[in-house]
């Protein structure tokens, strides 16, 4: 039985899903008007390991990730770029788009836009107001009534009270209450607008991804996740609204994912430490992302600098060690060695699978594969030959596959490599005169050049680092 960690309770509990085996997942996605940064990637990533290791356990998974290509942000962008609001967010939507697939993130079953889910965005508004849990006002804005929802702020864990006591009613804001908020917003002078019952205007944030699940899952949904920092108030706005709608249950578990921090500070525009997914990928690989998002509970904070990533790096090449073939001249394991081999890699396997059990406890689950690592290379080193290393390496390759990583080994151009069997080459003739010296000074030039060596019995092999 597979349990997780249910911010809606506060507890872990059993997986129960609405349908049997069969998985409703919405996913808050990106606002469309910059470049992508690896807090997003962070997300993503959390996600993807979800929704992979749900479809490994047999789970037909429907995973929505929504881009809101509506909001003040693009809408101040495009102004100060003197560019079509609608255009500028299709932009970035095919950059992050670009950015998934060499994160490997899977594809969603679905990408839903706000300025296409429009007409039922109206039709939502129109429904609450309805059921008297949302008011037009007179300017044009229409607000949901928050006093209406008797169980509002269950998710954050906050009173109504104490959130009066500290709100602020903006100017020109025509709200009953100081916690209402906005479901449509009255146009102003260049923005980009809709035509509704209340007049020019586009909805407020909460209110788009509300429409967008209940247009591609349904009123009721199996999973919500996000980053913890939309807990409150957008999160907490949707279930309102939602529920207020439906009258049903909105989703029967929510799942946040921890913020990423750069040194332990919060990556923010305003410090100018933000780092966007492309940059990122100009120095290390996509497995390095997932790899530091594997080494960390996904509800922790994921500390971002060079010795994290460097860390990741060594856990990468700590597995990618694994799948090397044997030796040459390798002559092959005892019967009994070969048989706990074999053993070690179905053990890992049950070991992985009571670890992402448990809250998707992915730091237990790498320890389990460290476990068949050592194993692998173990027998490599006592003589193990292909035939009885795949069957070890295929249980490595299917449990690491579930968690995304792709571990390619690093390849240089045609010159490059040349270049390193020359230089191969010359040190194992140094080693051969016994000029030691030499053969160090050539080792020292392979290492600089990102060559990693070993010397065997059998010569040197040699690899990319």
């Amino acid at each position: 039985m597979i349990r997780l960690y249910n911010t809606l309770t506060r507890k872990k509990e059993d997986f129960v899903t609405l349908e049997p085996n069969r998985v409703k997942l919405y996913v808050c996605g990106v606002t469309v008007y910059n470049d992508a940064h690896v807090g997003h990637a962070m997300s993503a990533i959390v996600f993807d390991i979800v929704r992979r290791y749900l479809e490994y356990r047999g789970y037909e998974v429907k995973h929505v990730m929504n881009y809101t290509d509506v909001d003040d942000k693009i809408i101040n962008r495009a102004n100060a770029l003197g560019e079509d609001p609608l255009k500028l967010s299709q932009r970035y939507i095919e950059d992050y788009a670009k950015n998934l697939a060499d994160l490997n993130v899977l594809p969603a079953t679905s990408n839903p836009q706000v300025s296409k889910t429009m007409p039922l965005i109206i039709k939502f508004i129109e429904g609450l107001i309805e059921k008297e849990h949302a008011y037009p006002a007179p300017n044009g804005d229409v607000y949901f009534r928050v006093v209406s929802d008797e169980d509002y702020g269950k998710l954050s864990g906050r009173k109504l009270e104490d959130m009066q006591a500290g709100a602020r009613v903006e100017v020109g804001e025509m709200k009953q209450h100081p916690m209402d908020f906005a479901l449509w917003k009255a146009a102003k002078p260049g923005e980009i607008s809709w035509d509704s019952p209340w007049g020019k205007g586009r909805p407020g944030w909460h209110i788009e991804c509300s429409a967008m699940n209940l247009a591609e899952l349904g009123e009721q949904i199996d999973i919500h996740g996000g980053g913890n920092d939309l807990i409150f108030p957008h999160h907490e706005n949707e279930i309102a609204q939602t529920e207020s709608y439906t009258g049903k249950q909105f989703a029967r578990y929510w799942i946040h994912n921890g913020m990423l921090q750069l040194g332990g500070e919060k990556m923010s525009k305003s410090l100018g430490n933000i780092i966007s997914i492309h940059d990122f990928l100009k120095t290390r690989s996509a497995d390095v992302m997932r790899m530091l998002v594997l080494m960390g509970s996904y509800r922790a904070p994921l500390i971002f600098n060079d010795e994290t990533q460097d860390a990741a790096e060594k856990s990468l090449d700590r597995v990618k060690s694994a799948l090397r073939p044997a030796s040459p001249s390798a002559s092959g394991l005892a019967a009994g060695a070969a048989a706990e081999l074999a053993a070690q890699a179905e053990s890992t396997k049950q070991a992985f699978i009571a670890a992402m059990d448990d809250d998707f406890n992915s730091p237990l689950a790498l320890a389990a594969l460290y476990e068949l690592v050592k194993a692998i290379n173990t027998a490599r080193d006592n003589g193990a030959n292909d035939d009885q290393l795949a069957p070890a390496q295929n249980a490595l390759r299917e449990l690491t596959g579930v968690f995304g990583l792709q571990l390619k080994e690093k390849t240089g151009s045609s010159e490059a490599e040349a270049q390193v069997k020359a230089l191969i080459a010359e040190r194992n003739e140094a080693r051969k005169q016994k000029n030691w010296a030499r053969s160090d000074e050539l080792r020292d030039q392979l290492k600089a050049l990102g060559v990693a060596i070993e010397d065997s019995k059998d010569g040197t092999t040699w690899r990319w680092s």
